[in-house]
């Protein structure tokens, strides 16, 4: 063989890898790329809708819009691979985005007095969740999503946790109904209820803060109380929504524990699969947090990241939407739907309680 042909054999071998790495994800990206843009037009639609109407939100618009179109059209499954893509690492990559614009200082800015509140309401909201959905008969994960989402921050919370969990796609969708249903009754009554009550700005910014889910309820609900329970309400909102970093960890681990019972395995420390049970997404949020903290995101990106994460969870709520069937939804029946109420009726008193109880109210 001459030195030539022995040269062009030694680069073919050399530039193999490489290439079969680049054909690879060819094809995937072919096979992810039909369901994905369906994904990102369902959200290009839902954004407007979700400016126009910030107290539903463009999340929620991206999950009906979703279920609407493949009510519809009955997606194929040539664009399932590229609906479980949206519904997976575009929401995984949601939560780093968001991370970035929270920073963990803001737990030191709410003040000791609403941390008792905050505390109180997150477990009332979760041993309920528990205590509830045992007696109603809603358990696994439709229980979890509903509490999480109550107890934290509604979609972003139900977002972060169904990444962890991977339930079906029909629970997170009842989870998310339930949460909107009453994001919208809170921003309805809390203003009307507050001024009854005679209720100052600080507890009213503690109450909405505390008892609402999504930040664009507790922004809507707040700043219609009036202008100095707005910003009050949303520092509350923001160190709430970092309970999201331990609950999160916790249920990894729970769900490793479950799947190693599950397959005949005794689950033990140090064989514990930490690359699954914290996952790289979670990592990835707590480090732009971290970054967040010491200034390294300018605070003029806060705007423009948010609507990006904005966006990315409803890219991801439109591929769960457009997965699903209205079959899948009419069976759950309305238990899910009193289990959210009941909660919401739960953690809106014991804020309230919990504010008479530390003299804050």
């Amino acid at each position: 063989m001459s030195q030539t042909t022995e040269h062009i054999l030694d680069e073919r071998s050399a530039t193999a890898p490489a290439l079969g790495w680049f054909e690879s994800h060819w094809h995937q990206g072919r096979l992810v790329a039909p369901g994905l843009v369906l994904a990102v037009f369902v959200a290009l639609a839902a954004t407007p809708l979700g400016k126009a109407v910030p107290v539903v939100g463009a999340p929620v618009f991206g999950i009906v819009l979703g279920l609407i179109l493949a009510a519809a059209v009955k997606p194929g499954d040539d664009l399932r691979p590229g609906l479980t893509f949206a519904s997976k690492p575009v929401l995984q990559a949601s939560i780093v985005v968001l991370g970035a614009t929270l920073s963990l200082r803001e737990v030191a800015h709410v003040g000791l007095a609403s941390l008792p509140v905050m505390l109180g309401t997150l477990a009332v909201a979760l041993l309920g969740a528990w205590g509830l959905g045992r007696l109603l008969g809603v358990r696994g994960d439709t229980q979890i999503l509903i509490g999480v989402g109550t107890a934290i921050c509604g979609a972003s919370a139900i977002a972060a946790t169904t990444a962890v969990l991977k339930p079906r796609q029909t629970q997170v969708a009842y989870a998310l109904g339930t949460i909107f249903t009453f994001n919208i009754a809170a921003v309805l009554l809390f203003p009307v209820l507050g001024h009854a009550w005679g209720l100052s700005p600080h507890s009213f910014g503690t109450w909405a803060g505390t008892a609402i889910n999504d930040t664009s309820s507790v922004v809507a609900a707040a700043f219609s109380f009036s202008p100095d329970a707005g910003p009050y309400a949303v520092v509350v909102k923001l160190s709430r929504s970092l309970a999201l970093i331990p609950i999160v960890i916790v249920l990894a681990i729970w769900r490793a524990r479950r799947d190693a019972l599950a397959a005949g395995d005794r689950p033990r420390w140090s064989q514990m699969p930490w690359r699954k049970v914290v996952p790289l997404f979670l990592l990835g949020f707590i480090a732009a947090s971290a970054l967040d903290t010491v200034g390294l995101v300018p605070v003029a990106w806060h705007a423009t990241l948010t609507s990006i994460g904005t966006f990315l969870i409803t890219t991801a709520l439109a591929g769960i939407g457009l997965s699903m069937r209205a079959a899948d939804i009419r069976g759950a029946g309305v238990r899910p739907l009193l289990l959210g109420g009941l909660l919401w009726l739960l953690v809106a008193s014991s804020s309230l309680a919990l504010q008479a109880l530390t003299h804050t109210l």
